[in-house]
């Protein structure tokens, strides 16, 4: 039997490049992980898994389907122990595999910024470096320095983390991961001694074993303040830190081409907001106390980070010279405050006037002390017996002193110590401010909708619910222009009308700088819009939220730019939002309601009509971009994303949400979160100072065409198939997923109905897992077999707009990457095995258009094979590909013997030792202890789970 690191040399067999050293750091965390199995299970289990292994792989190589059958008999003869210890293990390799790919990619990227060569890598468009970006602007665009400078310092990027349920990894499990990525790494340094390599094998050891010695299943759903804690988690361990550090390097490259000016510390150029605690869109457990927690919470940690900060600065700041404002300072500060303060570890006793700047910035720490314990004792006690003023209450007065010993510091001639650690607090500040995150509440318009129902039924003037657009606008305005209270005392309240109405009691009631925007989902009217505005007057909100539509569904794009302009022609509203209007645009939903293709145009579309909107009526839009992780769900690099968004449409200003398994890939390490940073800001700028060239009429009249045929064809079998629902149930693992625990919302909007009612997450996750990827390629085929039959030329222009427009080049390229990571075989598989006989007429129609849709994307590519052009993805996924394999197969036949109970297989005896007490007579005993409540035979739902979180690792996609 070969070894399965001669297989992966088999699998790839040449290196892609000189600096490609994947194969060996994928074999070497490989022969680790198989000696620590051999060790804590025996020799027979790791035999099993390498059988398993080896099958896998000679499938992949001849695509013989009997292969998946003969894999399929291995599997189903493991008892249930010995069925959750190898599903177990190729989740494990599966997430090494991906931890050596990581190193590999910093490993050559690190290589190719020294030699400064980035020619394999079609000009870097994966990546935004921000200094080759300013080089290019300067260089090759002949743009100004001092244009350049302007237009950095006033963009601002605002991203926005979110609880979206996909990270399917538990947060115990990335820092092991985080750990076993660093050794690895430092394996490979050039500088290591004998002892070194000793001691860091050991580690590596150590932590592979204790990631394999921890339960990957969630046992519980996490709540949304577990949600939220566990994004702080990211600010605490990259983004505090990374922000400033990002910020000087921006600094150097503004040097290198001759701006000797810093970035000034207040430019807004990077923001963060939040929806974890305030997305209660289909989400009952995200209550008003929850988001009131979640915002004190954020106060507290923020004044805390800063706390724990201060000090430093302190002992930095050790200076005597300064001006005479800070002197008088120092002095009104030094004769206010006698006492010694015995609770700090540093400086606690009255500090001298000898040291002002240290006097000034010991205030700071009191109030900042003072603003972390009154967060506290509310959040525990709900009230506190710090006296509001004695903390900081607004930023600006955060700010104050700050600015004052850096004019200081600049007036005496320290510049260079004012531009230290200091400059970096102050860019702290002006990014996080005493909120850390702001923000967003997100709510579905239909509960605002019946909210202003109860209230104009209990007014007795009739249904709000009833009334035409135009009756609710004229009554919303008339209550906007006037006074009166609509709420009286006596106002009788259902549970989900007080949940909205509590919800903006609690806007009202804590700091205004806690909140972002009020997201309203499902938007299709203006009314819609005044309806938020109305009940935030209601609860007297002193600074009210940004109002924001999010267009979501094919037919609500396409209405999007009427609805915005019916808005900005009510004069009430035009004066109320300042010239500054914000609009989210959704992926998820679009994509789930007409495939794709017709989602991508739309959205295109929707943006250029609505920036159009906007300049008729002088206000400046902010478009916010709701993108998920996958494809399906408007996923992608991000470089090429935003450089493929139609012309005026980010103008220095872009807002986007980063969800779920995303924010571990952008934030989850240093390097990482200085990656995202540069490539947000330098593609943001790239695109406002060389905006893409507009399609061609006869390109866009093509795309419409292509658009209809491609949503016509998704639509008649999504949604218009009577039984296609029945078919996805039993195609997919979709009515398992919940099973995951991987977030606290439900995986519905409502409990009953069909797809329509399923969120976009499950929708994609469930094809994702299957192998089919149906939601990102069906109705590709259509559309472009039906340009191609109607005229031949037709098929020159589409290889025109291949290369010659970003938009659609990046749409195709993302769908053949997609398919590159399809398997025909294993959906064939699950269609066979799970799907009843008179509905596997579905799956095999699927199969038949995914092979055409194939060969129509590769023709419009001009390429034999998918991944042709990028043969570094192509080698990652062609390693990754057997250990999937055996986990699809895997969850076949664990779904097979869950759904049917009379699928008789036949068990083979117990393998791996260790997993049962001496004295139990049920092998499975130790590890169903795990999951005791379990409805289904032992060891059938934590094998069906392990290889739900195994594959979505290896594709690199949950939803």
């Amino acid at each position: 039997m070969a070894s399965i690191d001669a297989q992966l040399r088999l699998l790839a067999p040449g290196k892609v490049s000189e600096d490609d050293k994947l194969v060996e750091y994928d074999a070497l965390l490989l022969d680790r992980f198989l000696e620590i199995l051999q060790d804590l299970h025996g020799e027979e289990i790791r035999d099993k898994v390498q059988d398993c292994y080896e099958i896998s792989a000679e499938y992949e190589g001849k695509h013989d389907l009997q292969k998946l059958e003969e894999l399929g008999r291995v599997l189903t003869s493991l008892d249930a122990g010995d069925s959750i210890v190898v599903a177990k293990a190729f989740t494990n390799m599966l997430n090494l595999a991906n931890l050596a790919e990581e190193v590999q990619i910093a490993y050559r990227r690190r290589s190719k910024l020294k030699k400064l060569d980035f020619s394999d890598e079609g000009s870097a468009t994966t990546e935004s470096d921000i200094e080759e970006t300013l080089k290019k602007l300067v260089v090759q665009l002949n743009k100004s320095t001092e244009e350049v400078f302007d237009a950095l310092k006033n963009q601002t990027v605002d991203l926005v983390l979110t609880a979206h349920p996909t990270q399917s990894v538990r947060r115990s499990l990335l820092q092991k991961h985080g750990r076993i990525r660093d050794c690895l790494a430092q394996l490979y340094a050039k500088d290591i001694t004998p002892d070194d390599k000793r001691e860091l094998d050991e580690a590596l050891q150590r932590e592979i074993q204790a990631a394999f010695r921890t339960d990957e299943i969630r046992r519980n759903p996490p709540t949304p303040q577990d949600e939220m804690r566990a994004g702080m988690s990211y600010f605490h361990e990259t983004i505090w830190k990374g922000v400033p550090k990002f910020l000087r390097r921006l600094d150097t490259a503004l040097k290198n081409i001759g701006i000797n000016e810093r970035v000034p510390y207040n430019a807004p150029l990077i923001q963060f907001s939040s929806w974890m605690g305030g997305d209660r869109d289909g989400n009952p457990r995200v209550t008003p106390e929850v988001t009131r927690d979640v915002c004190l919470l954020a106060r507290m940690i923020a004044a805390n980070f800063y706390f724990s900060q201060i000090e430093d600065l302190m002992f930095e700041l050790s200076m005597w010279r300064c001006n005479d404002e800070l002197l008088e300072r120092a002095n009104q500060l030094h004769m206010s405050s006698k006492r010694d303060s015995k609770h700090y570890i540093e400086f606690w006793k009255q500090i001298p006037l000898s040291e002002p700047y240290r006097v000034v910035l010991g205030d700071v720490r009191d109030k900042l002390y003072n603003t972390r314990e009154r967060a506290r004792q509310i959040l525990s006690n709900e009230s506190s017996d710090i006296p509001l003023e004695s903390t900081f209450t607004d930023v600006e007065e955060f700010l104050e002193p700050l600015e004052l010993c850096y004019r200081s510091l600049c007036s005496c001639g320290d510049r260079s110590i004012a531009d230290g650690s200091l400059l970096d607090f102050l860019r702290q500040v002006s990014t996080f401010g005493l909120s850390m995150v702001r923000l967003d509440i997100r709510q579905e318009s239909d509960r605002h909708t019946d909210a202003l129902d109860a209230i104009t039924r209990h007014l007795e003037i009739g249904s709000y619910k009833e009334w035409s657009e135009e009756r609710r606008l004229q009554w919303l305005l008339a209550e906007l222009s006037g006074k009166r209270p609509l709420l009286g005392g006596d106002f009788p309240k259902s549970e989900e009308v007080t949940a909205v109405l509590d919800t903006f009691k609690v806007i009202a009631e804590l700091p205004y700088d806690s909140f972002g925007a009020y997201i309203i989902s499902m938007a299709t009217s203006t009314s819609d819009v005044l309806a938020v505005e109305l009940l935030q007057r209601e609860f007297r909100v002193k600074t009210p939220l940004r109002v924001v539509p999010l267009f979501e569904r094919l037919a609500d794009l396409q209405n999007a730019p009427a609805a915005v302009d019916r808005l900005f022609s009510i004069d009430w509203y035009l004066n109320r939002i300042n010239g500054k209007q914000e609009v989210m645009i959704g992926y998820s939903d679009s994509g789930k309601d007409a495939g794709r293709l017709s989602a991508a145009w739309q959205l295109y579309k929707a943006q250029e009509q609505l920036v159009q909107v906007a300049k008729k009526y002088g206000v400046k839009l902010t478009m916010f971009h709701g993108r998920g992780g996958t494809v399906g769900r408007g996923g992608g690099p991000t470089h090429l994303a935003l450089l493929s968004q139609p012309r005026d449409t980010i103008n220095g200003s872009l807002r986007v949400t980063v969800q779920g398994e995303v924010i571990e890939q952008s934030f989850g390490e240093e390097r990482l979160c200085f990656r995202t940073l540069q490539r947000y800001t330098a593609a943001t700028l790239e695109h406002g100072m060389n905006p893409p060239s507009a399609p061609k009429p006869e390109w866009r009249a093509l795309m419409d065409e292509m658009a209809v045929a491609a949503t016509e064809e998704y639509r008649s079998m999504v949604f218009r198939e009577p039984r296609f629902v029945e078919y996805f149930r039993l195609a997919t693992p979709e009515l398992e997923y919940g099973r995951m625990n991987i977030g606290s919302r439900p995986s519905k909007r409502k409990p009953s109905g069909g797809i329509e009612s399923l969120r976009a997450i499950p929708w994609i996750f469930a094809w994702t897992q299957t192998r089919l990827h149906l939601p990102v390629w069906l109705g590709f085929g259509a559309a472009i077999k039906k340009v191609i039959d109607k005229d031949i030329r037709n098929l020159h222009m589409l290889k025109d707009m291949h290369r010659e427009w970003p938009f659609f080049r990046v749409i195709f390229d993302l769908i053949e990457m997609v398919l590159a990571k399809g398997d025909v075989g294993i959906a064939a598989l699950y269609n066979k095995v799970l799907v009843s006989p008179e509905l596997q007429h579905f799956g095999e129609q699927l199969l038949a258009n995914y092979e055409t849709t194939k060969e129509l994307i590769l023709k419009v590519a001009g390429h034999k094979e998918p991944l042709e052009g990028d043969p570094y993805l192509r080698q990652r996924l062609r390693l990754r590909d057997p250990y999937i394999t055996v986990l699809n197969v895997s969850q076949v036949y664990t779904l097979k013997r869950i759904r049917d109970p009379s699928f008789s297989v036949k068990i083979g005896r117990h393998l791996s030792k260790d997993i049962t007490d001496e004295n139990s007579t049920n092998p499975a005993d130790e590890l169903v202890k795990l999951n005791p409540t379990s409805e289904y035979p032992p060891g059938l739902e934590d094998t069906l789970i392990l290889t739900m979180k195994g594959i979505a690792a290896g594709l690199q996609n949950t939803g």
